[in-house]
């Protein structure tokens, strides 16, 4: 079969090699699936690095999200069938870049079926990560502000949508005229685009001066340190990731006196601390997809072939949305 793999660390598009390599086998509790979408997530990109808190053995295929059908099923494993369509986490080594991947049980679930393939495909890990972090983390309630730093990338987009359905007040932050659309598109209020204009400026002015009551960080750096400029009494900064390059320090004092509250989010230890909390999250997330309330923003589908460019522009920050390899 074909697959994309990684055998020194470094750039995407340096590092990455299609090669024709061996079917991968299930081990107990895996399934090995026919890949139909494979999203690609900054996570591939630091693995490809050697940046990532995840460091799969060289050679490894990325794509860590994927969407495929189940055809052989690990020894002993029960629960699914041959043929079902489904979405999660790939199992490292043999991620989705690939024709047959690997996934685990354990985190493999339904594929919702209002999506088609590269949708589904971009549902897992950026609705995931919002859904923790704005209902379970930060508490987001009907009616307040909600900054969304990134909003027309993948993990920004879906806590736009997730903000709107949850009835709140979004304000997205993003990079340049083609994203101020893409955002506007996705339901954010009020949209900055941070090249020509002071998010922090922006929203003490459509708060009348209270500030953000929730920030939705995946960024880092000065977007984090200039977000405590505009963080709302008793608001919370969501630390979701450092997409942006730079892991800042906060100042402690500052929140003292500002009161409000720094939150971490790491979705991945929900899946080995609280599983079922997970699946309630897939159950309800589904839900909104049937409704149509919420949808993954696919900007590209991409063949097998172009998963390496496609995966680099994502780490060059050039991209909009999702882009998926499909088949």
């Amino acid at each position: 079969m074909k697959a994309w793999r990684v055998s020194r660390l470094g750039e995407p598009r340096d590092v990455m090699t299609l090669e024709e390599i061996a079917e991968p086998q299930p081990a107990a509790g895996q399934l090995q699936v026919r890949v139909l979408g494979a999203a690609a997530n900054f996570p591939d990109a630091l693995m490809c690095r050697g940046l990532y808190q995840v460091r799969p053995p060289l050679p490894f295929t990325p794509g860590v999200e994927l969407c495929g059908e189940v055809a052989t099923l690990g020894p002993g494993t029960v629960g699914f069938a041959v043929g079902d369509r489904v979405i999660g986490a790939s199992a490292l080594p043999a991620g989705g870049f690939a024709e047959l991947a690997l996934m685990d049980t354990a985190t493999t679930f339904p594929a919702p079926g209002a999506l088609d393939d590269a949708q589904a495909a971009a549902f897992y890990i950026g609705y995931q990560t919002g859904w923790f972090g704005l209902h379970r983390r930060a508490r987001l309630q009907p009616g307040e502000t909600l900054l969304v730093h990134a909003a027309a990338g993948g993990v920004g987009s879906a806590a736009v949508q997730l903000g709107k359905s949850a009835g709140a007040r979004v304000i997205g932050v993003v990079g340049g005229p083609a994203k101020v659309e893409v955002a506007s598109r996705l339901g954010a209020d009020v949209v900055v685009d941070r090249h020509t204009e002071d998010f922090v400026e922006v929203v003490k002015e459509v708060t009348g001066g209270r500030g953000a009551d929730v920030v939705y960080d995946p960024v880092g750096g000065d977007s984090y340190q200039r977000s405590t400029k505009c963080v709302a009494f008793e608001g919370r900064i969501l630390v979701v990731g450092f997409a942006g390059g730079e892991i800042q320090s906060a100042a402690l004092n500052h929140a003292l006196v500002k009161n409000y509250s720094i939150v971490g989010l790491h979705w991945g230890l929900y899946n080995t601390q609280n599983p079922e909390l997970v699946r309630v999250c897939h159950d309800e997330l589904s839900k909104l997809a049937a409704d149509g309330v919420v949808k993954p923003l696919v900007s590209e589908r991409i063949a097998l072939e172009a998963a390496a460019d496609g995966l680099q522009r994502l780490a060059d920050g050039t991209t909009v949305g999702r882009v998926v390899f499909v088949p």
